[in-house]
């Protein structure tokens, strides 16, 4: 119905987030479905490996456009993922700490 070209998960994980900042549902209430989905998520991804695999003899000729291109994008997504971490982090630790300074007056 939307006219953006996005995948109807998308826009489900993006209502799940606004309904979790808005707080119409609490974390409590989906912690343990999340909890379950990540542990079995290498099973999700099994199909997914079975397509490659039965088109790998067409991806052959292939193979080095697609290795060009998966690398520098593994490596920006774990440059990424380590740079949002780290400053998630430092910004806790910040919070933490204006609390404690905040007590100890």
């Amino acid at each position: 119905m939307l006219p953006l070209p996005v995948p109807a998960s998308v826009y489900g994980l993006v209502l799940l987030l606004l309904a979790l900042n808005f707080r119409l549902i609490r974390l409590e209430d989906v912690k343990e479905v999340g909890v379950f989905l990540t542990g079995i998520f290498p099973l999700l991804f099994v199909p997914a490996a079975a397509g490659v695999m039965e088109l790998w003899a067409e991806m052959g000729e292939m193979l080095l456009p697609i290795i060009i291109a998966i690398i520098p994008v593994t490596v920006l997504v774990m440059v990424t993922a380590g740079k949002t971490t780290q400053a998630l982090s430092n910004r806790k630790k910040s919070k933490e700490a204006a609390v404690n300074d905040g007590i100890a007056e």
